[in-house]
């Protein structure tokens, strides 16, 4: 049976994002946001629902979101649900967290709003910077024509 886990919120930062690092110098930052929905029930009057979800990134994606995102900025990440699991110390019961591993985001908003940016203007607007255009890959050279099978259709005789 196949299987997919996959994930894509867009919301704001509920606090600075932490980063910590491993033995092996590998960053990861856990950070939350918040998702809001807005709803009409059927009395009439607009409701408002707010989720918060935990967040973690490693690498190189975890020291971006350490540098350029703060608390109340908007965010569009893709990732996939992860289930820890551990027994409290204290009580002894089982105790169970899911959150999202972030696998790749985007920047939203302007680079003035949402929150403040670490970093200079420059370096903010080299992170934002879109990608290099992708040059079209280049096409095989062409072998010799082979007089046999480089015929035009019209010079085949069935």
């Amino acid at each position: 049976m196949p299987n997919l886990n996959k994930v894509m919120l867009m919301g704001n930062l509920t606090r600075d994002p932490e980063i910590k690092y491993t033995p092996k110098g590998t960053a990861i930052a856990n950070f939350g946001i918040a998702v809001n929905r807005t709803y009409t029930p059927e009395g009439g009057e607009k409701r408002e629902e707010v989720t918060f979800i935990d967040l973690e990134a490693f690498g190189r994606t975890a020291e971006i979101i350490g540098e350029y995102f703060k608390k109340g900025r908007p965010i569009f990440i893709e990732g996939r649900l992860k289930l820890d699991q551990w027994d409290d110390k204290t009580t002894g019961k089982k105790m169970s967290k899911l959150r999202v591993v972030v696998d790749s985001f985007e920047f939203l908003g302007s680079r003035e709003g949402g929150g403040a940016a670490s970093g200079t203007t420059a370096e903010y607007a080299d992170a934002q910077a879109a990608p290099p255009a992708r040059r079209a890959p280049a096409q095989a050279p062409r072998p010799p024509a082979d007089p046999d099978l480089d015929a035009q259709p019209d010079d085949i005789p069935f």
